[in-house]
């Protein structure tokens, strides 16, 4: 006779062998077409777009002369969720509101993030608390950071985006061309960087705290640069889909010939040289030129754009094309390209299907689906064709 386990492995196997087979992971999107545009919404020159965490509902779209708009399930509503007007320099090229940014608590605790420049042409980030879900409380302002930029009115960064408690924050190298005064690989200086900073109720002279395993803590350059050699990181993001580990995704904004995105894991972007001015994409620009700094993963000329505006790893299934691909533009060229994101040069780019007039930025909601804002004043969800 056999026993009771035998009996029940014989059972499981039968299971096993009965049940259908496991849905494999959806591949990686081919990147050509497929893809459309649903116009969300009309705004007055939208940068940015984003969602707020515990708030799946509502989406968030920053407007260049000073105000936050809020959607709430496919409907804008009237009254703006900040408005800053009153603070900002918005030139109607690089300056203005540039991005607003809601900590993982933000649900708890209220708190979220804003940058712009100020009307002496500096870079700072406020910290505000909102009244209700699509209500700020104008009189809650704390300044955090001001980083002086006021010999140039372009290059101004401004992407704000936490990873855990930590503020991450692109800055520009001051402007001008060919950065003048090597801003950008001066590491005593906060332009040219991507900076992390720990904003929460700080507890001594600064604004904010700077988290000890920042590389440069207790080493010649400023505590709170986390990357150096940057030109105008005007939008980057962290894909937390592709790898266990996050990897930080930035597209920098070229000079007279190249534009480039970077890709690696964010451990490596420790203390990471990515070689403005000494390099504008793979190109050698300006001596003298480090023996050790990090190249992108692509770049493409000006024969075919003027800008790189960066984007996501997307994570909307829904999108099959470009599902696991990193989605980016030109704000000359307006195509939708993507790309596969990986730790080794890539070579293809290709059009998703779509195009937009101008776009100055991507953006995603809780639920993983694509935004890209035009300067024109649309803001569109990228949908399947």
């Amino acid at each position: 006779m056999k026993s009771p386990l035998t009996a029940i492995a014989a059972l499981a196997l039968v299971a096993a062998l009965a049940a259908p087979a496991a849905a494999a992971a959806q591949p990686v999107g081919h990147g050509r077409g497929g893809i459309g545009l649903k116009k969300i919404g009309v705004f007055d020159h939208p940068v940015f777009v984003t969602a707020a965490p515990g708030y799946p509902k509502l989406l968030f779209v920053v407007e260049q002369p000073g105000r936050i708009k809020v959607m709430r399930q496919g409907h804008q509503l009237r009254r703006s969720f900040l408005d800053i007007t009153s603070l900002v320099n918005s030139d109607g090229n690089e300056q203005g509101l540039l991005s607003v940014a809601f900590p993982p608590d933000y649900r708890e605790t209220r708190r979220f993030y804003v940058c712009y420049t100020d009307h002496q042409g500096d870079v700072r980030v406020d910290e505000f608390r909102s009244r209700t879900p699509t209500i700020a409380a104008a009189g809650s302002r704390r300044r955090v950071i001001q980083i002086r930029h006021r010999a140039h009115t372009n290059h101004n960064g401004g992407q704000m985006e936490f990873l855990g408690q930590l503020l991450y924050l692109g800055t520009g190298d001051g402007g001008s061309e060919g950065d003048p005064p090597d801003n950008a690989q001066n590491k005593r200086v906060l332009l040219g960087k991507l900076l992390r900073i720990d904003p929460r109720n700080p507890r001594g002279p600064r604004d904010y705290r700077v988290p000890r395993s920042n590389p440069f803590v207790g080493r010649p350059g400023r505590n709170e640069i986390y990357s150096y050699g940057l030109r105008n990181p005007w939008r980057f993001s962290f894909d937390q889909v592709s790898a266990k580990r996050p990897r930080l995704a930035l597209a920098d904004v070229g000079q007279d010939s190249w534009e480039e995105v970077d890709y690696l894991p964010v451990g490596r972007a420790s203390g990471a040289n990515f070689g403005w001015n000494a390099f504008e994409g793979f190109a050698h620009f300006e001596p003298p030129f480090p023996r050790h700094t990090t190249k992108p993963i692509y770049a493409y000329s000006h024969s075919r754009g003027c800008t790189v505006i960066g984007g996501y790893v997307v994570r909307d299934q829904r999108l099959r094309s470009l599902f696991h691909r990193y989605v980016f533009a030109d704000l000359c060229e307006g195509q939708i390209r993507s790309l596969v994101p990986r730790l080794h040069p890539v070579r293809g780019a290709p059009m998703a299907g779509a195009s937009v007039s101008s776009p100055t930025s991507f953006g995603e909601d809780a639920h993983g689906r694509v935004y890209v804002s035009s300067l024109e004043g649309p803001v569109y969800r990228l949908v399947p064709r």
